[in-house]
């Protein structure tokens, strides 16, 4: 049976599955309180989202809609890259944006930092490149993190898009070691060295674009396998995270879909090793843009 929780580096438990709360980018999505409140009332527990993508609110009215109690919510936001100068500030911005007292985990969104003059939450340089700032570095910024974790505003601190480079950097100077890793991870980006490293360092990974869009989800192979256990290919993606212990967290605004998520059949372990054998360190979201830079930073920077 595949697990509902995972336990944190704090104690805490996070749900296996979570609905990630980015924008839609369809119009019948535009509405992003009502696709969670069906989430919400299909079972989920979980909720990821990011001051970034300006839906901390509609969360906020998602959770006050369904009738689900806050404290049975497990809620996930990021810091915005370009507020690494405010972080308490920032942290209080989305506290209030949630109507909440507390946030159960913090991430920072990326290892880079935006220059933020300009106003823009993707300020960029002439060029057409990202600009980033020299003045703040994630190491500075999670030792911020770690006053909110003590304070007990954020209940769980972590990250997203950092590898075993930046990590290993982060740790040199951390009081507290971060309780999520959040990246991209799918069969075709398994990312399997750093997975085993988190498990050793006893980070979590929660995995976003988890079933890798229609590339990953159309591939002949996972069409095979979910034949077999009578599900959808998104299905059989899930199950083959569970049996790896990542925390997934799929986007859906379908509520038959969102339904469906939930239920993730148990995969036998020549299914999990022959989808594990699709990996091909192959990128479906944030890849590199014609700068060769991934947010002002190359793959080699940001050790991807």
């Amino acid at each position: 049976m595949s697990p509902t929780t995972f336990k944190l580096n704090t104690g805490a438990d996070i749900p296996f599955i979570g609905i990630g709360a980015s924008p839609a980018k369809v119009p019948e999505g535009k509405d992003t309180a009502r696709w969670l409140v069906t989430a919400l009332k299909a079972g989920y527990r979980h909720i990821d989202t990011a001051n970034i993508y300006g839906t901390e609110t509609a969360v906020a009215e998602a959770i006050e809609s369904s009738g689900v109690p806050r404290e049975e919510i497990f809620i996930t936001t990021k810091l915005n890259w370009t507020k690494h100068h405010c972080i308490q500030d920032a942290i209080e911005e989305s506290l209030n944006n949630l109507k909440t007292t507390y946030i159960d985990l913090y991430l920072l969104h990326w290892p880079q930092c935006a220059d933020s003059e300009d106003g823009s939450d993707f300020p960029k340089n002439p060029d057409g490149t990202y600009k980033l700032s020299n003045r703040y570095n994630f190491a500075d910024s999670w030792k911020q993190l770690e006053l909110a974790y003590h304070r007990g505003t954020c209940r769980a601190i972590g990250v997203s898009n950092f590898s075993i480079k930046t990590l290993e950097e982060l740790l040199l100077t951390a009081e507290v070691t971060p309780a999520v890793n959040q990246v991209e991870m799918h069969p075709y980006l398994a990312q399997n060295e750093l997975l085993v490293y988190c498990k050793e360092k006893g980070i979590t990974v929660a995995a976003y674009t988890p079933g890798g869009r229609n590339v990953v989800r159309s591939d002949p192979e996972i069409a095979q396998i979910a034949t077999r256990y009578d599900a959808t290919p998104t299905q059989v993606i899930l199950a083959w995270h569970a049996a790896r212990g990542t925390v997934v967290l799929p986007k859906s605004i379908n509520e038959t879909r969102q339904k469906e998520n939930l239920l993730v059949p148990d995969l036998k372990d020549d299914d999990v090793e022959r989808i594990d054998a699709l990996d091909r360190n192959q990128r479906v979201s944030n890849t590199a843009d014609s700068h060769g830079q991934v947010y002002g930073w190359t793959y080699e920077q940001l050790g991807w």
